[in-house]
C-alpha cells in the first residue's frame, strides 16, 4: 500500500487524513486504547484483538429498546415487525459469531520489531514493523443539531512473500474511534509499545481477569466510579444507562463467554517467536527512522514552546 509521507495531513471541504506510518513516527497524543482492543500487553508483545462482541451489544440493544418504547408510547404494534425487519440480519450476525471460535489477535512484538497477523486460514505473516502503514480518515457531517464528526484509524500490513497470489498481498484492520484525536490515540498504543515501551501505553486489559461473578464485579466498578465522580453520576451512568440502556450485564456476560481466557497462537512457531530475547539479542531502529523520530520531536517541542 503506497501512502504519503508520515506527519503529511490532506484537508477536504467534510474530511481529513492524517498520515502515520510508515515510518512510525510521535503523533503527539497520549497512547490510550480508546476502543479497548489491547487484549494482552507485556514486555514481548502486544496483543491487539479485532473481535468486540460488546461494541455489538452496544449498538444493538438501545435501538431494540428504542423500538419496544415507540411501540409502547403509540400502542402500535407494526413499529414492533418494522423494527424486526431493521434489526434481525444484526441479530443473526451477532448471535452466528457466537458460534465462531475468537479471531487470533494480531501480536507486536517489540524486541524483534516485527508484527505477527494471523489469517482466516491458520496461516500468519510475519511483518516488519518498519513496513506497518497507518492513517486516520475523520469524516463531518452538518446538520440543524451542529457538525459531527467520526474518525477511523486504518492499519495496513503488507504480505511479506512478494511472490504471494494477487488477492493476497495486503491486510486491513479498522477501528472506529470516534474523533481524529482518538484514532492517533489509538495508533500511539502500539506506536509508543513499539519504540517506547510497555509503561506508556494504557490500556485496560485488566477487564479480561475474572476472579468474580458479573454481579460482583458491576458493584465493585459502581463504588469505583463514585470514587472517581461522585455517587450521583455513577449511579447515572454506570447504573441507570449501564444496566438499562447498553445492558452491561449481557456485555460481560458475553465478553466472559468469547473471551475468557483469551485465544492463544496455536502455532508452536509462533510461540518460539513470542518469547523473550536476551536484550543484545533486540532488533534496534533503522538508522531512517531514528532521524525520522528526531525530527518529529523536535517539531512536536516547538509547538509546546
Amino acid at each position: 500500500m503506497s501512502l504519503p509521507t508520515a506527519g503529511t495531513r490532506k484537508k477536504g471541504l467534510f474530511s481529513q487524513q492524517d498520515y502515520l506510518a510508515p515510518l512510525a513516527i510521535p503523533t503527539g497524543e497520549v497512547a490510550v486504547d480508546m476502543v479497548n482492543v489491547i487484549w494482552r500487553k507485556n514486555d514481548v508483545y502486544l496483543d491487539i484483538g479485532s473481535y468486540s462482541i460488546g461494541s455489538g451489544i452496544l449498538i444493538l440493544w438501545p435501538m431494540i429498546l428504542l423500538f419496544i418504547s415507540l411501540a409502547y408510547m403509540t400502542n402500535d404494534s407494526g413499529i414492533y415487525l418494522y423494527g424486526a425487519c431493521i434489526l434481525i440480519i444484526p441479530i443473526l450476525m451477532l448471535i452466528y459469531s457466537l458460534f465462531k471460535p475468537t479471531p487470533l489477535p494480531i501480536r507486536f512484538n517489540r524486541q524483534r520489531r516485527e508484527v505477527c497477523v494471523p489469517l482466516k486460514d491458520g496461516k500468519y505473516w510475519i511483518v516488519p514493523w518498519e513496513s506497518v502503514t497507518a492513517a486516520t480518515s475523520e469524516h463531518s457531517t452538518v446538520s440543524q443539531v451542529g457538525k459531527h464528526s467520526m474518525g477511523m484509524l486504518l492499519i495496513g500490513f503488507d504480505n511479506p512473500d512478494v511472490q504471494g497470489e494477487a488477492g493476497n498481498k495486503h491486510f486491513f484492520l479498522g477501528f472506529n474511534c470516534g474523533s481524529n484525536e482518538g484514532a492517533m490515540a489509538q495508533w500511539e498504543c502500539m506506536r509508543s509499545f513499539m519504540e517506547v515501551g510497555p509503561h506508556v501505553v494504557q490500556d485496560n486489559s485488566a477487564r479480561f481477569h475474572h476472579p468474580k461473578g458479573i454481579l460482583a464485579t458491576y458493584v465493585e466498578s459502581l463504588f469505583k466510579a463514585a470514587k472517581r465522580k461522585g455517587w450521583f453520576m455513577a449511579l447515572l451512568w454506570e447504573g441507570f444507562c449501564g444496566v438499562f440502556i447498553f445492558n452491561t450485564f449481557l456485555i460481560d456476560a458475553l465478553e466472559r463467554l468469547k473471551l475468557y481466557p483469551l485465544p492463544e497462537f496455536p502455532c508452536p512457531d509462533i510461540i518460539e517467536w513470542s518469547k523473550p530475547l536476551p536484550p543484545e539479542q533486540w532488533a534496534k531502529r533503522s538508522p531512517e527512522l531514528e532521524l525520522a523520530i528526531a525530527q518529529r520531536e523536535a517539531e512536536l517541542a516547538a509547538r509546546m514552546a
